[in-house]
C-alpha cells in the first residue's frame, strides 16, 4: 500500500513563498510519476504540476507557470513544490499524487494514489 504524506503548508502573505514536500512509501517511488493538485473552497480539484520518474520532464498549469517549481529526490522518496510569488488565488488544499507517469498524473485520471492534503492560505 502506498502512503503519501504532505507537509509544508501554512499561512503566508501575498508575494511570499512556501515549499511543500511529499514523502512516499510502499512502492518503487523512483519509477513513478508524481505531481501536485489543489482544491480551493467551492471549486473542483485542479492540476498544478507533475514530474517524471527521472525528474527530466515536468508539467505545470498555466496559472502557476513561472512561479512554482516541482522537483524530486528519489534517494529520499520525496517530491517538492517550491511556490514563489504566491497570490491569494493560490489558497487551496494541496494534494500529492502518484501515478504511472508524469503524463498520466497530469491527466488526473491516471493518478493511482493521493495524499490527504496540506492547506495553503495566502493572505492579501
Amino acid at each position: 500500500q502506498v502512503q503519501l504524506v504532505e507537509s509544508g503548508g501554512g499561512l503566508v502573505q501575498a508575494g511570499g513563498s512556501l515549499r511543500l514536500s511529499c514523502a512516499a512509501s510502499g512502492r518503487a517511488f523512483s519509477s513513478a510519476g508524481m505531481g501536485w493538485f489543489r482544491q480551493a473552497p467551492g471549486k473542483e480539484r485542479e492540476f498544478v504540476s507533475a514530474i517524471s520518474a527521472s525528474g527530466i520532464t515536468t508539467y505545470y498549469a498555466d496559472a502557476v507557470k513561472g512561479r512554482f517549481t516541482i522537483s524530486r529526490d528519489n534517494a529520499k522518496n520525496t517530491v517538492n513544490l517550491q511556490m514563489n510569488s504566491l497570490k491569494p488565488e493560490d489558497t487551496a488544499v494541496y494534494y500529492c499524487a502518484l501515478g504511472l507517469s508524469a503524463r498520466s498524473v497530469r491527466n488526473g485520471s491516471g493518478v493511482d494514489y493521493w495524499g490527504k492534503g496540506t492547506l495553503v492560505t495566502v493572505s492579501s
